[in-house]
């Protein structure tokens, strides 16, 4: 998987409380291929999530736990990207990936925080009709991104399987001209 994405990217979440929810997101975090995962006032062991990480995430990618936003330290030209459902914020599908980039969730049954919005350069929303679990908005929110800014084939002309035949790229419909 990170053969074949450029650039890199970690994934934090604010104020989780709930270890499933930890394991879960830190297994999809490396899964997808995340450099680092980071917890802004965890609301729980972050480190005691075995049950639900059966990848041990935290044995090949670096964990950090901050006790509030100010002490959030990211690498430098990592651009923070919040999670949330707000009225501005931009719809997952139209937004474009920074190639450094640190996506952040607020916890389970809450928002992120104004302090952190008023760090964040970009917040997205995944659009659904409402919230779903930290974990399943990670998984969304991390193939959007391998989906955005991977190397893959151009998806096929006909659903289900590739194309043969020459693509006109850009156009409406994706048909290939008729020969």
């Amino acid at each position: 998987m990170t053969d074949t994405m450029r650039g890199y990217f970690g994934v934090g979440v604010e104020g989780i409380s709930k270890p499933g929810n930890v394991g879960n997101l830190i297994r999809s975090a490396h899964a997808f291929g995340a450099s680092f995962v980071f917890f802004i006032d965890p609301q729980t062991d972050v480190h005691a999530i075995n049950v639900s990480d059966t990848s041990n995430a935290g044995g090949h990618i670096p964990l950090y736990v901050y006790p509030s936003v100010a002490a959030m330290q990211l690498p430098k030209d990592c651009t923070l990207v919040g999670v949330e459902l707000t009225e501005d914020s931009i719809e997952l599908p139209s937004f474009r990936h920074p190639l450094r980039a640190a996506y952040i969730f607020g916890p389970e049954m809450g928002s992120l925080s104004p302090e952190l919005i008023a760090k964040c350069a970009h917040i997205v929303r995944i659009p659904t009709k409402f919230c779903i679990n930290v974990g399943m908005a990670g998984v969304v929110t991390l193939y959007d991104r391998m989906i955005s800014l991977g190397k893959f084939a151009e998806r096929p002309v006909r659903p289900g399987g590739p194309d043969s035949g020459p693509r006109t790229r850009g156009k409406p419909g994706g048909r290939a001209p008729r020969t």
